[in-house]
């Protein structure tokens, strides 16, 4: 009996990028601009931070306050004293609370629109998700205002009786719900539609043959999300989650529309009161003077890098799945 000899195939050598080019001037002239896009994208980006840096620099020679830790605001005092110690806490917790509620429920909607849905209600519920995520904020923050704060009385008043001894719901201040738990609910509003977007498109390119083959093995439809579509969409849905965390912690207008401001840190995400760093911007830039707008501007630096370094972990974060997801094979 003959013996047969598996056969070795060399690998292709790599195309380089010149080579793939037909040498036409269509070709060269899509390139360049696709070039040039790159490389002006880089530079608006340097040109934002040299900005920021020269101005915030400004504030903060003169500033006799710690810019970390000092819990007041006062930059046309003489001499001024400001510091972002609230504004990074209030940033970071409605952030937190946003992401908490948005993405399981957003996650969730995907699934259900991409996997579960019949096709006549899956088309209209996506065109609805996708009209949501275009309404201004300005509509979000009237709506929050007038609405949402008034109904939210009653689950503050809920939360505080039953989940109060977890120190975070104990609520000790009588007020309206002008808090940081409301902004958080009001935020993960505001990304729900962004997430949920992106999710759905994610899960709708997972190859039908993972899907069917786990079918085939005796796999419930459970079994096929958590198994197929899941990792499959891993990357997708942090990707996704990063979009919705970059709305949330630059939101301005809705934020400024519900809070009730002041400069106290206070663990009791149910007391009225707090900060964030674009509140703070939007309220404080018409009456500031140009030191004031320079104070103002150190504490948009510290939200700029705030947000490259979210986009930077979740771009590691990513890196470091993609091979594990499958969406690679």
């Amino acid at each position: 009996m003959a013996s047969t000899t598996p056969t070795h195939i060399e690998p292709a050598p790599p195309v380089s990028r010149s080579a793939r080019s037909t040498g036409r001037a269509g070709d060269k002239i899509f390139a360049g601009l696709s070039k040039g896009s790159g490389v002006l994208l880089l530079v608006i980006m340097a040109s934002i931070a040299v900005f920021l840096t020269y101005r915030a620099s400004i504030a903060l020679s003169k500033n006799e306050g710690n810019f970390l830790t000092t819990l007041d605001w006062n930059a046309s005092a003489n001499p001024p004293v400001f510091g972002i110690a609230v504004l990074l806490f209030g940033t970071v917790v409605s952030s937190v609370i946003a992401m908490a509620i948005a993405v399981p429920i957003a996650v969730g909607i995907a699934l259900f629109i991409s996997h579960y849905a019949p096709r006549k209600l899956a088309a209209p519920l996506a065109y609805v998700v996708d009209l949501l995520a275009a309404v201004p904020s300005i509509i979000y923050g009237i709506w929050g205002a007038l609405f949402l704060v008034p109904q939210l009385n009653g689950l503050n008043l809920w939360l505080d009786e039953y989940l109060g001894w977890t120190y975070v719901f104990d609520k000790t201040q009588v007020g309206v719900a002008r808090s940081l738990f409301t902004v958080g609910i009001l935020l993960a509003i505001m990304i729900l539609p962004i997430v949920t977007s992106v999710s759905r498109e994610v899960f709708l390119q997972v190859p039908r043959m993972n899907e069917e083959a786990a079918l085939a093995l005796g796999a419930t439809r459970w079994e096929v999300i958590r198994m197929s579509v899941l990792p499959f969409g891993r990357s997708g849905v942090i990707s996704a989650s990063m979009l919705g965390l970059g709305r949330a912690l630059g939101e301005t207008m809705a934020v400024a529309t519900v809070l009730s401001p002041s400069f106290l840190i206070s663990l009791h995400v149910l007391n009225p009161g707090g900060g964030t760093f674009a509140q703070n911007i939007a309220a404080k830039f018409d009456e500031a003077n140009e030191f004031g707008r320079d104070a103002l501007i150190a504490s948009g630096l510290v939200l700029f890098l705030l947000t490259l370094l979210v986009n930077g972990a979740a771009r590691l974060i990513i890196a470091r799945r993609k091979d594990f997801s499958g969406a690679n094979a």
